[in-house]
């Protein structure tokens, strides 16, 4: 894959998880506002952006660990 090919790849995985986010989001605002409760939606909602900082964290300490 080239790097145009790879840029509109990464342009379009990051508009697919803002809409998941924004989904995610609404759905569990109305949940929490409807049922009392901030389910299963919330529950992705708050693990998916864990696992994203704890990888992006975890990769930028691997890459400057590498480096020295």
């Amino acid at each position: 894959m080239d790097e145009m090919e790879m840029s509109i790849s990464l342009k379009a995985i990051k508009c697919a998880w803002s809409y998941t986010i924004i989904f995610l989001a609404i759905w569990t605002v109305y949940n929490f506002i409807h049922i009392g409760e901030i389910g299963l939606a919330g529950f992705l909602l708050i693990t998916q952006n864990l696992v994203i900082i704890l990888v992006e964290y975890f990769l930028k300490w691997k890459l400057g660990r590498d480096e020295k």
